[in-house]
């Protein structure tokens, strides 16, 4: 599944994230996007077993995953490049990334679903459907098969201190309406994610995941 090489590249990247050291490695760079995209791809030929939209879904697998380079305003941390990868199979509009992923970082691998970067719009609809049916996710949380898998329950890149403005802070949503995208994610060994056959872990952990995304269809 991830090759070795490719944990190789992004750890050396984590400790020379600049440019020179970039352009002097771009074999190594194109043999890592060549394996982003041979897991897309992966993702996608498996996905009638966890999820049939994604499975119905046309896949652009070079657009499957993030790219290394950070735009000015999305970027985290110091450096010009990203040393974590997301591959996704996509359960929704390509633009925002929402469905199921695979997160590739040395030490920090780990796999789930959700929409963590969503767009005003897509943000606006996910807070819609929060005060619609606050107990409808709190029912995914509480059940035992998504408690067992994602200890962790819901989680977000980027909470708020308070709720969005014209929100009520004692609406029973109020902490999910805090997050500014939110998901669900399992943590993963880097070495398990070498082998071929950890693509029936993966399967196992988006068939557990599929409610979260159902609930925000």
């Amino acid at each position: 599944m991830v090759e070795s090489e490719t944990f190789e590249f992004l750890t050396n990247l984590s400790t020379n994230n600049r440019k020179t050291w970039m352009d002097a490695h771009r074999e190594e760079r194109d043999d890592a996007l060549r394996n982003f995209t041979g897991i897309a791809t992966s993702l996608h030929d498996y996905a009638d077993r966890f999820d049939p939209y994604v499975a119905d879904a046309k896949i652009r697998p070079k657009q499957s995953y993030t790219k290394f380079f950070q735009e000015p305003r999305d970027r985290v941390g110091p450096g010009l490049y990203r040393t974590d990868v997301d591959v996704f199979a996509n359960a929704g509009d390509p633009a925002e990334d929402v469905g199921y992923y695979l997160h590739i970082e040395p030490g920090n691998c780990h796999a789930g679903a959700g929409l963590f970067q969503p767009s005003k719009a897509a943000l606006a609809r996910m807070r819609a459907r929060l005060i619609d049916d606050p107990q409808g996710l709190n029912d995914i949380v509480a059940d035992p098969e998504f408690t067992e898998v994602f200890p962790e329950g819901i989680v977000t890149r980027k909470a708020l201190s308070v709720v969005p403005e014209g929100f009520d802070s004692g609406d029973p949503a109020a902490p999910y309406l805090k997050m500014v995208g939110l998901g669900c994610r399992k943590a993963l060994p880097d070495a398990l994610l070498l082998g071929d056959d950890v693509i029936d872990l993966l399967v196992d952990i988006f068939r557990s995941a599929n409610p979260l995304m159902r609930y925000f269809e």
